[in-house]
């Protein structure tokens, strides 16, 4: 097969199986490099949903972790005060122990407000990732079935060009 260099792409003779055809002129290889920047590209798509999949799951359980360290702290109150009512220095000390736990389940409910809207930021990242990652496999599947398509016209036009030689080199041997 001859190769020419140019402008940085390889220029190979389009060979059929069957030789040499008239008509048939020097094509860009650029399927090659388009086929791995399409499939490096579709990769990274792919990568990038995954990702946020992995990252919403995480904050989603960071998300659970906090509410239940909240239903736990609500639980210790509801316990401590059960006991401070048992005793005259739990009934004192019980005002400062609820005054610590209020800055605690602040500080919790604060971590899960950012928390949700990290998670929806996420939701939202991972939509537009994922319509970008089934808009390009539905090129290539169109593409795809666009050269299937070209192939078949080629394939079809081969037989019939072979009916016509055949037809032809039949009525050429007949004598008139």
């Amino acid at each position: 097969m001859a190769e020419e260099e140019w402008g940085g792409f390889d220029i190979a003779h389009n060979l059929s199986s069957h030789g040499d055809r008239p008509g048939d002129g020097p094509r860009l290889c650029f399927v090659g490099q388009a086929m791995k920047r399409r499939d490096t590209l579709l990769h990274l798509k792919r990568f990038k949903v995954d990702d946020l999949k992995r990252r919403l799951a995480t904050l989603e359980g960071m998300g659970a972790d906090l509410e239940r360290k909240l239903a736990d702290l609500e639980e210790s109150v509801a316990r401590e005060r059960q006991r401070a009512n048992d005793t005259d220095i739990g009934r004192l000390a019980f005002p400062s122990f609820v005054r610590s736990i209020d800055g605690r389940r602040e500080n919790i409910r604060n971590s899960l407000t950012d928390i949700e809207r990290e998670r929806s930021q996420c939701h939202e990242e991972m939509a537009a990732a994922y319509q970008d990652l089934k808009s390009m496999e539905l090129a290539i599947e169109q593409e795809a079935r666009r050269a299937s398509e070209a192939e078949a016209r080629r394939e079809q036009s081969r037989v019939e060009e072979m009916a016509i030689v055949r037809h032809l080199r039949k009525h050429a041997m007949r004598p008139t």
